[in-house]
């Protein structure tokens, strides 16, 4: 800066000044602009702070709208604890004639002080350990199942709280819409203002469906121990309290292996939660699932398609408040002739089959007959809608599906011989070959070698999203062997 010619400070501004220096002018000059921005910002802010608080207010109006909209229609809650409807089943075949009637799909409505303290105790370990710390909603649980789920790269756990899956039960449809979501997130809190976390409780063991047309814990309970709630055993109630996951899938009397597979898990979360002993949990894994045999009715050839309506209803509708008539696609006089045929074949002779089944469905895809095995009263399980088995040649329709779809024509023609793919070499039955043959031809002889040889040219993987396009839900191995059939299906 310039110097004064009296020899004294610099002095600020003068004409030579950096541009920095004489923007900052004089003290007073200072003080001069100091209110002018700070009167500046409150300018500035004062547009955005309305702004921000005409935002909010709408956003509270259409928060508020939109939950007035959600409960609008919304059930009346006040009548979840008196509910008793004892429902029954009834099935007509396809000419709208009786098949069969199910009678009553509840047991006794139970007190929660009547059960044994681990009957509840073991729901709440598998479905909801924070019950008792939560107002209805979980978000830590919600968050932990994500995790878990994420970390583990499949479904473990569910997020819902048993007050949620109370309201959906009671009274909300199965459907996964975020509106059905929101629903059952207003009705479980309400349900927890209303009764105390007892009352839910019980409540929900009395009206959660638990597998094989039984709705509430006695008459699961009944339907697979043979006693009242209040007398099963603390592996019973695991193997219950294990149920509401997958009850058709995980019900003891359909897949007992699964069931204490379920069930030993349920025994180790109620030892985290402390409400058993590792000891007490060891001694009750020693036990085996044992599930009574109903007693023969007379429609015993219906009892495996009955089961299998009843899962189907459930899904489709779920809490079932009213008796209901099922019309079916069973034609009554197939179902009878499938049923006679297969319990003639089954000889009990030393060496023979001693099990079997039989589906007979329209090219449509309508049940006209289905047995699930000899004898009902001897085994639940349904071997014409759960038992995996080698479908064989029947497979090969999906080689020749995706071959056609990727371009081959019927009369295309392949050298019908012994072929060898690395280590496997796949023969024709009775090491019979044709030579020269259409693909047509190749279909109606069921050629190995010509089949393999087209499903080494669209790959495993287009014959496999055929087959799953068609219906096929099983695991499919994903080697050319698929195009002979052995991946077990159902």
């Amino acid at each position: 800066s310039a110097a004064d010619p009296g020899g004294g400070a610099p002095r600020l501004g003068a004409a030579g000044d950096p541009p920095s220096w004489r923007s900052m002018g004089s003290a007073g000059g200072r003080r001069g602009k100091q209110p002018a921005k700070r009167g500046g910002r409150r300018r500035g802010w004062g547009p955005l702070l309305r702004i921000g608080l005409i935002v909010g207010a709408w956003g509270m109006v259409l928060l508020i709208g939109g939950l007035a909209w959600l409960a609008w229609d919304l059930p009346g809650i006040e009548t979840a604890g008196t509910a008793d409807r004892k429902p029954s089943l009834t099935l007509l075949s396809k000419d709208d004639s009786y098949l069969v009637g199910l009678g009553e799909l509840y047991g006794a409505a139970v007190d929660i002080e009547a059960l044994p303290a681990f009957v509840p105790q073991a729901l709440v370990a598998v479905e909801d350990r924070r019950f008792y710390d939560h107002g209805g909603l979980d978000p830590r649980g919600f968050a932990r199942a994500i995790y878990v789920n994420m970390t583990s790269g499949a479904f473990v756990q569910g997020g819902s709280t048993i007050t949620q899956q109370l309201a959906k039960n009671l009274f909300l449809t199965p459907e996964r819409t975020l509106t059905r979501k929101l629903r059952e997130a207003l009705l479980a809190l309400w349900l927890e203002r209303k009764y105390d976390k007892n009352d839910i409780l019980e409540l929900y063991l009395n009206r959660i469906y638990l597998g094989a047309g039984a709705y509430g814990i006695d008459a699961a309970a009944r339907r697979y121990f043979g006693k009242p709630a209040a007398e099963i055993s603390l592996w019973e109630a695991a193997v219950l309290a294990g149920l509401p996951k997958a009850p058709s899938r995980l019900a003891p009397t359909r897949n007992p292996d699964l069931a204490a597979e379920r069930a030993r898990l349920v025994l180790s979360l109620m030892v985290d939660e402390g409400y058993i002993t590792q000891k007490q949990a060891d001694a009750a894994r020693r036990d085996t699932v044992v599930v009574v045999t109903p007693p023969g009715d007379g429609d015993e050839g219906l009892r495996y398609f009955a089961d299998l309506v009843t899962d189907e209803v459930q899904a489709h509708l779920g809490f079932i408040d009213r008796d209901l008539l099922v019309k079916t696609t069973l034609d009554p006089r197939m179902q009878q002739a499938a049923y006679d045929a297969l319990r003639k074949g089954l000889t009990r002779k030393a060496g023979q089959p001693e099990q079997g089944a039989i589906v007979a469905m329209t090219p449509g895809g309508s049940v006209r007959a289905l047995v699930g095995g000899r004898d009902y009263a001897e085994s639940q399980f349904n071997r014409a809608t759960q038992a995996l088995r080698q479908p064989g040649s029947a497979f090969k329709l999906f080689v020749f599906l995706a071959a056609a779809e990727a371009g081959v024509h019927p009369d295309d023609r392949y050298t019908d011989g012994p072929i060898s793919i690395g280590d496997w070499s796949p023969g024709n039955y009775g090491d019979r070959y044709y030579g020269d043959v259409t693909v047509r031809e190749a279909a109606a002889r069921s050629l190995n070698s010509v089949t393999v040889q087209l499903a080494d040219r669209v790959g495993p993987a287009k014959i496999i999203e055929a087959a799953e396009r068609l219906g096929v839900g099983s695991d499919l191995r994903r080697d050319l062997s698929i195009a002979l059939g052995t991946s077990e299906v159902t």
